[in-house]
């Protein structure tokens, strides 16, 4: 076996001029409709989940003390909570909207995809 040979068209494969195929931008129309939802929800998620939490420690007097920061604590709370529970419609909302901005190039490509075979 000649090593040499093999690393050098590994080489030359890394350098040469890559075919984009029609299941690569099929690839790539569809993550383009559904990731800004991803992007979304997780950030979205991750911060209403924060703000719970921030609620909580406040309620339970973990951070501050008295009778304001327990209110404060149970209104950021409920801010979370919220946040938390529109999370999922939101998602499917933006998702939704994706899938109509791209979906007549996806349904376009992927019927020419599947005319070829």
């Amino acid at each position: 076996m000649n090593t040499d040979k093999i690393y050098a068209e590994h080489i030359a494969n890394e350098y040469s001029v890559k075919k984009t195929t029609k299941v690569k931008q099929l690839k790539k129309l569809d993550a383009k409709a559904k990731n800004p939802a991803y992007i979304f929800a997780f950030t979205f998620g991750i911060a209403s989940t924060l703000i719970l939490g921030t609620g909580m420690s406040l309620a339970m007097g973990v951070i501050g003390n008295g009778t304001g920061a327990f209110i404060a604590g149970i209104i950021i709370g409920i801010a979370g909570i919220l946040g938390c529970s529109i999370n999922y419609f939101l998602f499917k909302k933006i998702k939704e909207k994706g899938k109509n901005k791209y979906g007549s190039d996806i349904m376009r490509l992927a019927k020419e995809i599947t005319d070829e075979n």
